[in-house]
């Protein structure tokens, strides 16, 4: 996109990237880390705000070097070497798929508890969703840009009114805080629900990863991110507080089902005489779940294309359309994300699954910064991540030691099984088109 009318400004880059975080995670994963962390569940959230905000910068950072889209691809394969860029980008696509499939499954779920004539329509209101955010990213990014706005201003109300009628209603308890740290599963459970909180962080690389759609995006790309991550953070803590108000983690152990709807629990059942509140919650998660599936579908379809570009996936994946939407890659993944919301009952798997692709994608990225300052030698006036290479060697140890207990933990065989064998696939598909030639960046 040549013409500089036609690429995103800082105001539409904010809203993408509140809205591309504010979603499924908040609205869906935050009752898991209630569940796990109790109270320190607040502590788990700001710890994944701190690790991927670093992730973020890094990012901004590599954006600025290599500004062309398709970031998860494009930075390790410049930086490091193609091959890293393809197993960076595997594992970005499968974590994406995943995130936007379970968005869509909840969508289903959140209009289904609110609504009865939509109690038995989880399956195809989530092929609705896909289908919806599909045809949004066919259209010029400025439209899609323009109507995430809406989306993301109207989302923003409704979390607020939500807020304020929790922190005012005459149910909220703060002794639900008491024993802080004892109120989850053991001491250590807000570290083992980080992963699960900076799925909630994920996409505030969104503008890095689609640069080239960006007005000056040495400004707007690393402003973006600080404008947006103070907004989510602020929103997130509120939610999480003025929600863990009125529900306990025991509420989450003896009611299982409601552990991927805390906010929808919480208005249900303790602010049951606000009968209202439960229809604005199932209005801002969904309007919230719609704004991550159009985000994360778009920077997955990236993805995809800047693998196809360099001969390393299929090139009818480059395909675009009137309008320079990648049409085909957006049609394949929207195809893989409506088949997986066949499977609701799949939920917890798919969620930790993703996590842990997420974790690895994200570490590949930060470390190809380390690489990418060898190769590319800073400009004067060009954005810099602060702390340089230490900060990014913290970022990435953080990264392992929130995941230590996951891996040790029991429960996580096929977790594990699934994560080898889509890696061994990626492997595969790898060597195949590597073989046919080098790549082309």
């Amino acid at each position: 996109m040549s013409n500089d009318n036609n690429k995103l400004k800082l105001g539409a880059c904010v809203a993408m990237l509140a809205g591309g975080c504010i979603g499924s995670s908040i609205f869906s994963l935050s009752g898991m880390t209630m569940y796990y962390a109790g109270p320190a569940a607040i502590f788990s959230w700001l710890c994944a705000a701190i690790i991927c905000g670093l992730y973020g910068l890094q990012a901004a950072e590599l954006s600025i070097r290599y500004p062309k889209s398709g970031g998860v691809f494009v930075f390790p394969a410049k930086a490091i070497n193609p091959k890293w860029g393809f197993i960076a980008a595997w594992g970005y696509i499968v974590a994406n798929l995943i995130a936007v499939s379970f968005a869509a499954i909840y969508v289903g779920t959140y209009l289904g508890v609110s609504w009865k004539m939509f109690s038995n329509m989880q399956i195809a209101l989530a092929i609705i969703a896909v289908l919806f955010v599909t045809w949004m990213n066919l259209k010029k990014v400025t439209m899609a840009g323009k109507v995430n706005n809406i989306l993301v201003l109207s989302l923003i109300v409704c979390m607020l009114v939500y807020v304020v009628v929790a922190f005012t209603h005459p149910n909220f308890c703060w002794d639900n805080f008491s024993h802080f740290f004892d109120g989850g599963m053991g001491k250590t459970g807000w570290i083992e629900a980080i992963p699960n909180a900076m799925t909630g962080y994920g996409s505030i690389v969104a503008i890095a990863f689609m640069v080239s759609e960006v007005h000056e995006p040495n400004k707007t790309v690393p402003k973006s991110l600080f404008i947006a991550l103070g907004l989510i953070v602020g929103l997130y803590m509120l939610m999480i507080i003025a929600t863990m108000g009125h529900i306990t983690k025991d509420f989450l152990v003896e009611n299982p089902g409601m552990r991927f709807i805390p906010m929808f629990a919480a208005a249900f059942t303790s602010m049951s005489n606000v009968p209202w509140l439960s229809k604005i919650i199932s209005i801002a998660a969904v309007l919230a779940l719609i704004t991550t599936m159009l985000v994360v579908e778009k920077l997955t379809v990236g993805a995809v294309k800047s693998m196809a570009d360099a001969e390393m996936l299929p090139s009818v994946l480059k395909k675009e359309n009137k309008d320079g939407a990648p049409v085909v890659a957006t049609i394949v993944v929207a195809g893989v994300c409506a088949v997986l919301s066949f499977f609701p009952e799949e939920t917890e798997i798919l969620v930790n699954l993703g996590s842990l692709f997420a974790a690895i994608n994200i570490s590949l990225v930060i470390i190809s910064a380390i690489f990418a300052r060898k190769k590319v030698p800073h400009a004067e006036g060009n954005f810099k991540a602060p702390g340089g290479n230490v900060v990014s060697i913290i970022a990435v140890m953080a990264i392992i030691v929130t995941y230590i207990p996951k891996m040790i933990g029991g429960g996580n065989t096929a977790m594990w099984i699934f994560t080898i064998a889509l890696y061994v696939i990626g492997l595969l598909i790898m060597m195949y088109y590597t073989q046919k030639g080098e790549p082309k960046l």
